[in-house]
């Protein structure tokens, strides 16, 4: 992999960051992207937030139809 060092007043602006950055020249072009090594707890949590409302995962908590984990676990046993 390449390295560039980048002057100080770059590096103080992405020190800040927490989550990816688009990084382009005067123009607009993009020229690549930068990725913080330690993200923000903002952007972990929105990376993990179920696409589910709480209602629906409420609503799936409830339901108790399927099998259960001890006949499927024996079930597996005897494969």
């Amino acid at each position: 992999m390449t390295k560039f060092v980048v002057d100080a007043a770059l590096g103080s602006k992405l020190t800040g960051v927490g989550e990816p950055v688009e990084l382009c020249d005067a123009s607009g072009r993009t020229l690549g992207y930068f990725h913080p090594l330690v993200p923000s707890p903002d952007s972990t949590i929105a990376a993990v937030r179920s696409p589910l409302s709480d209602e629906e995962i409420e609503r799936r908590r409830q339901d108790r139809e399927g099998r259960p984990l001890r006949d499927i676990l024996a079930d597996l046993e005897r494969q």
